[in-house]
């Protein structure tokens, strides 16, 4: 490795990108450095940006829940706003990693790492959220699933990071739900996960709809085929069957090392039937 900057403002960051143009910008590390580790790859020169206060923090305004990029997922877990409005993310977050990670890990590390089984990234697009990029020229939003170009890849520019989480905060009645598939119970990388934030009426049913998987594709998966069987009508069984077979012709899993496809697939579905006894 040949050298380490450490950043405490914007514009530090900024002089460290003009004199090392190579450097890579991280925050964490959690993934990073194991993964050099396992390769026995040289690290290039490397700009933490875990110090830079312009990318900690959360805060809520005008039914916006903004989230730091350098903000840990142990700090995101333990924040009262975010749990009460958010807790299709908080139940991801508490089964990403270990505590160990989860103090460490940041959701803009989580986010650029692009995995397809990154554990906070269902939740994210089933949010809506969009996410803040800056660089020295400016600052501009993406969508997240606009910003993920494909597994380990993003749409960042040079010199562009990513600066911050927004997501409108859903209604209140809205029913959100994380659920994940892995070999274990705890440290478990996802075979499949699935986040769903829905809109209920007084009536019991579906007004508004949003689902995501993980682990089924290069990339999140969304599937409107699914929205669409569920709007306009009740959470019940028949409805969720329905919607699930809609899902299972949807995703695009893999067959790996840890499940095979027609596995992914059957399960990408059946995590749907969950949501009948909680809805």
């Amino acid at each position: 490795m040949k050298k380490v900057f450490l950043p405490r403002t914007l514009s530090e960051l900024w002089s460290c990108l003009e004199d090392e143009p190579n450097a890579l910008p991280y925050m964490g590390g959690t993934d990073l450095l194991v993964r050099y580790d396992a390769r026995g790859d040289v690290l290039p020169a490397l700009v933490c940006l875990e110090r830079i206060a312009d990318l900690q923090g959360i805060s809520a305004d005008n039914g916006i829940i903004r989230i730091g990029a350098a903000t840990t997922l142990a700090r995101i877990l333990d924040d009262a706003v975010v749990r009460k409005d958010l807790p299709v993310l908080t139940q991801a977050i508490r089964v990403l990693g270990s505590p160990i990670v989860r103090n460490m890990g940041t959701i803009g590390g989580n986010i650029g790492r692009a995995s397809p089984a990154g554990d906070t990234l269902p939740p994210l697009y089933a949010l809506g959220a969009e996410v803040e990029l800056i660089s020295p020229s400016g600052s501009r939003s993406l969508a997240v699933g606009d910003l993920i170009a494909g597994p380990g890849r993003t749409r960042l520019e040079w010199g562009e990071i990513i600066a911050a989480v927004r997501i409108v905060k859903p209604v209140s009645s809205a029913f959100q739900r994380y659920e994940k598939v892995g070999h274990r119970n705890a440290l478990a990388c996802s075979l499949v996960s699935m986040a769903a934030v829905i809109g209920v009426g007084g009536d019991g049913k579906v007004e508004t709809a949003s689902l995501a998987w993980g682990s089924v594709g290069p990339t999140v998966v969304t599937c409107p085929a699914a929205v669409k069987v569920l709007l306009g009508r009740k959470l019940d069984m028949e409805t969720l069957e329905e919607a699930a077979g809609a899902v299972r012709d949807a995703v695009a899993p893999i067959d790996d090392v840890r499940a095979d496809a027609r596995y992914r697939r059957t399960v990408a579905g059946n995590l749907l039937l969950r949501l009948a006894a909680g809805a």
